[in-house]
């Protein structure tokens, strides 16, 4: 169905321009959302405003405008369309704006730190902090940007909206652990590992999307509608990662291919696989450390249905997103948060 999709929708949106007026078709979330992000890299910078040289050009490495700025565009779609929907003008009031970039700031701290537990040396197709600076620098650079979002926050001064925040840190290091270690039972296997990818990727996007409503709108429901949005656009968006680590050139992706499976890592197609080829739950236990495990386990992936599966279930996911949002006032904000889902699931890299 996603190949499918992929194929159809030029062709739909061509004859749709002829009949209708082109504001019609939603507008594309990048465009709708630049006017807000244009400087927000600029801003983060400020943010991490420090004389000591070595440790400013740390901390803005990632800062580059080179990333895809996913999370800090849903933020800032998400608290314009709940703007409209609670009879304001569309445009950001200063504290959701911050929580943009703060969002921005928590992922790229957590990146820097994984690079470090990971080993990483590669990241968006440069080297990592740490391969460049070294581990301990790393993890430093990887605190300073939290202390600044941490400020940054601060300032905002809500404090339901500190509380929200914060949870994303707790959740952040959590799911750390929870990767670290693994589930014996097959089927307490795949809920541990939603609720790893729910930790790690979607509790940031879903507590950034209540936290900008939260500014606006006193109703609990309108604060849970932004909330579980961002849950389950975050939950597809890392589905598809984790089928993009089987199906991706290393190349597009900036990262090596097949790179989950060399770290010891089961995500959601090996899991599926494994339903069809036992013989995997051995590997993932051992975390695929014996000589030919990674490539073996790749291959049964590739032979089983896991990818197709897993995209399903992404699929899934943003179908509930789309569901959630959709109890919004129409705005071409809201719309194009419902067109962002189906850029998840096709995005290939």
């Amino acid at each position: 169905l996603r190949y499918k999709s992929q194929f159809l929708y030029p062709t739909l949106q061509s004859c749709c321009c002829r009949t209708i007026h082109s504001d019609a078709k939603p507008k594309d979330p990048f465009t709708l959302a630049q006017k807000d992000l244009t400087s927000l890299y600029d801003d983060i910078k400020k943010e991490l405003f420090v004389s000591k040289e070595e440790l400013k050009s740390l901390c803005d490495y990632y800062f580059d405008g080179k990333g895809k700025a996913i999370r800090p565009m849903i933020v800032v779609l998400m608290a314009r369309a709940l703007n409209i929907h609670s009879n304001r003008a569309g445009d950001l009031i200063p504290g959701q704006r911050s929580i943009a970039m703060i969002s921005e700031m928590i992922h790229t701290a957590s990146l820097v730190h994984d690079d470090v537990i990971d080993g990483s040396d590669k990241r968006r197709g440069k080297k990592t902090i740490n391969d460049v600076w070294g581990e301990r620098k790393a993890i430093l650079a990887g605190d300073f940007i939290l202390s600044a979002a941490s400020m940054a926050l601060a300032r905002i001064g809500n404090n339901t909206v500190v509380k929200v925040l914060s949870q994303v840190i707790e959740d952040l290091v959590r799911g750390e652990f929870m990767q670290l270690g693994s589930k014996e039972n097959e089927n307490e296997r795949f809920k541990h590992y939603l609720e790893k990818t729910f930790k790690k990727t979607a509790s940031l996007i879903a507590n950034s999307c209540k936290a900008v409503s939260i500014l606006v709108n006193s109703d609990p429901e309108v604060h849970e509608i932004a909330y579980q949005y961002g849950r389950n656009v975050g939950i597809a968006f890392q589905l598809v990662d984790d089928v993009l680590d089987f199906t991706s050139g290393a190349n597009h992706l900036g990262k090596p291919s097949a790179a989950d499976l060399k770290l010891g890592l089961a995500t959601g197609p090996v899991l599926f696989a494994c339903q069809q080829f036992p013989e995997l739950h051995a590997m993932i236990m051992r975390r695929f450390s014996s000589d030919g495990d990674v490539d073996r386990a790749w291959q049964y992936v590739l032979q089983s249905d896991g990818v197709q599966q897993t995209n399903y279930l992404a699929q899934r996911y943003c179908e509930e997103a789309i569901r959630q949002v959709s109890m919004l006032r129409p705005s071409p904000e809201r719309d194009a948060l419902i067109k962002l889902t189906e850029l998840v699931l096709t995005r290939d890299k």
